[in-house]
């Protein structure tokens, strides 16, 4: 890949879409550190990030909570957030993000859009392009279309949630949430607890837990696990994980917890035998967090389905770090679009 622009450069030499010109001043620390390490034109998953990409991220973050009343960086550039699929936390963090750095964002969906006059996707991001878009930001129903949309178009793309395959922001905010809890991931015991066969966030989770060294417990039915979970080479290439479908043992001197919503809009029916039968052997509790290691925080990626896969006292317990992964959600997207700013 190549160097990233300077600030004061910021539209690359082969005619692809900058970022806009920044306007106001960033914290000194930020500058040096984003203009050397950042090499990704795209956000598509975690899979391709190296570990000090994935450090830089979180490094910049930090710096964006201290700085999010500022109007920064990013004044002439035009966000577009593409969602086919509902959302209110990636949606509104990444519009909060965007307006806070100076940025203009643009909201579409696909109701209401010529998309229900059956406009292909590659025609939709084409036309955002041609009417000034910078940065795509796209969630869609089936896996790969943010691939799709980033070959074809000359903006950068950040996919916000791709079908079953990837929610690359999500976890990097979950990697963001749990070092601000538990400190270095290295060696650390997480748990991922639930319908992982249909969850993006696990996927992009495992993948950025595993390169920053911690050890990944992976713990539901098997109806709602990957087939080969847990091989050392897996069909879905994911990295290897522990499996253990008994949740009292894996939960067991766990620094983290973190547990997933049934996407029964995903689900073929059969999975389950009942929600009742679910929530008595998978549901996580204040009488299971005991289990883990004391002050072990409690993650969900949300929305919740309270008294099904997390009881509501541990939900809003002391910790939850539940609403804290909302708030950092805001940072971490508008590290993002930051150190995107001069990519090529």
């Amino acid at each position: 890949m190549t160097t990233p622009a300077t600030p004061r450069s910021l539209r690359p030499p082969n005619g692809e879409a900058p970022l806009g010109a920044p306007s106001g001043v960033l914290p000194a620390e930020l500058t040096e550190p984003a203009q050397k390490a950042w090499k990704h034109r795209h956000v598509l998953d975690l899979d391709d990030f190296e570990v000090d990409e994935i450090e830089l991220v979180l490094e910049t973050a930090t710096a964006m909570k201290e700085i999010l009343a500022r109007d920064v960086a990013l004044r002439g550039t035009t966000i577009v957030t593409l969602f086919y699929e509902a959302s209110t936390r990636t949606r509104s963090s990444f519009e909060l993000a965007g307006k806070v750095l100076g940025a203009d964002v643009i909201n579409i969906t696909s109701s209401g859009s010529s998309v229900e006059k059956g406009e292909s996707l590659i025609d939709t991001v084409r036309t955002l392009r041609a009417i000034g878009a910078h940065v795509l930001v796209m969630r869609h129903s089936m896996s790969g279309a943010p691939y799709l949309a980033a070959a074809n178009c000359d903006a950068r793309v950040i996919n916000a949630g791709d079908g079953w395959h990837a929610h690359p922001t999500q976890g990097l905010l979950d990697l963001y949430t749990l070092r601000s809890h538990i400190g270095d991931l290295n060696g650390k015991r997480i748990v991922i607890v639930g319908d992982v066969a249909h969850s993006r966030v696990a996927r992009s989770d495992i993948w950025g837990l595993a390169k920053m060294g911690a050890e990944v417990v992976v713990c539901g039915p098997p109806t709602l696990l990957p087939a080969g979970l847990g091989r050392k080479e897996l069909p879905e290439g994911l990295p290897p994980v522990e499996v253990d479908h008994n949740l009292d043992r894996a939960i067991t001197n766990a620094d983290a917890v973190m547990t997933l919503r049934l996407q029964s809009e995903r689900m073929a029916g059969g999975l389950l035998p009942s929600l009742r039968e679910y929530s008595r052997l998978y549901q996580i509790n204040d009488t299971r967090m005991k289990l883990a290691r004391p002050g072990a925080p409690v993650l969900h990626p949300g929305p919740m389905n309270e008294g099904v896969e997390i009881s509501a006292a541990l939900a809003h317990g002391v910790t939850s770090a539940i609403e804290e992964q909302v708030a950092n959600g805001v940072a971490i997207r508008m590290a993002l679009l930051y150190l995107m700013r001069g990519s090529r």
